[in-house]
């Protein structure tokens, strides 16, 4: 039997730690709103994270659970033996051959994507972009509704989005996103433009669902151009500025947008809105999604 060295505990409570702070990054949370989330102390996961906590059972549940993710999915990538080989599989794959992979099982087992996605416009990407504003332009030149997720969810839960995440947490959260994107793309079979939170993209089976109703594009700019146009917003969230910086502010953007790039990569088209004006950024989307009916 092979038995665990100090230096092997060591690196397993490291790549934890790493675990937990890359979920929480995908997640766009603060350490304080984990905290709050899962009921453990920040100071007790700033311990996790740096690879020096005292890690039990119930703890990581409480953080998978805040993190609405499965302890397995945070402990590891694939917890069943057939998605262990599958996943074994597919790790050689590369980015374009791993979408002709997703292609090929969507097609084969029934779960192609809806015919009628390219009437549905469905913008991504952090807040700052340009999302809203592009997002009501574009749906009032191709005279379609323009709708925002956010205040979907609200309707659906039938209170703000303060309560839904204090009552029910981020897993409560997610259940009425799902439902308000089925109602959606339900009630809007003759097309609309939609705008969507930031953090949609690291939720694996909701982005899934978005991509199979919606054209995605992602609305993107540079992190100094996120900053400026949020704290234009008066609203920081989801950023750490407790502490009154801005540069620390920064530093969670740009760590959330590494973290998230490559799924915000997924969407099908890209806008880049940095050094552009409204005018020719609303250019910009219109080339890039599907036309309209008639147009």
């Amino acid at each position: 039997m092979q038995v665990m060295t100090e230096q092997d505990t060591r690196a397993t409570l490291a790549e934890l730690g790493a675990r937990v702070r890359a979920w929480r990054a995908r997640r766009g949370m603060t350490r304080k709103q984990l905290a709050g989330d899962s009921g453990l102390s920040e100071r007790f996961l700033a311990d996790v994270e740096s690879g020096k906590g005292n890690v039990s059972i119930n703890s990581l549940e409480a953080a998978a659970r805040a993190l609405n993710i499965t302890i397995i999915e945070l402990l590891q990538d694939a917890p069943r033996p057939a998605l262990a080989r599958v996943h074994g599989l597919l790790a050689h794959l590369d980015d374009m051959q791993l979408d002709q992979a997703y292609e090929l099982v969507a097609n084969s087992f029934g779960l192609a994507e809806d015919r009628g996605r390219a009437k549905r416009i469905a913008l991504i990407g952090l807040r700052g972009a340009g999302k809203s504003t592009l997002g009501a332009q574009l749906a009032q030149q191709r005279g379609v509704p323009f709708v925002e997720l956010d205040r979907e969810i609200e309707r659906e839960a039938g209170t703000s989005m303060n309560e839904i995440l204090l009552l029910h947490g981020q897993a409560g959260y997610r259940r009425y996103e799902r439902r308000a994107l089925f109602r959606i793309a339900e009630d809007h079979a003759d097309g609309v433009v939609m705008t969507t939170g930031g953090s949609i993209v690291s939720e694996r089976e909701t982005f899934d669902l978005l991509q199979s109703r919606f054209f995605c594009a992602w609305i993107k700019a540079s992190p100094e151009e996120h900053m400026a146009r949020v704290v234009a917003q008066g609203d920081m969230r989801p950023f750490d500025s407790t502490r009154g910086a801005t540069n620390e502010a920064l530093e969670d953007l740009r760590r959330i947008l590494a973290s998230r790039e490559a799924l915000y990569a997924r969407a099908d088209a890209v806008v880049d809105t940095a050094s552009r004006t409204a005018r020719q950024s609303l250019k910009d989307l219109e080339r890039a999604v599907p036309a309209a009916k008639g147009k």
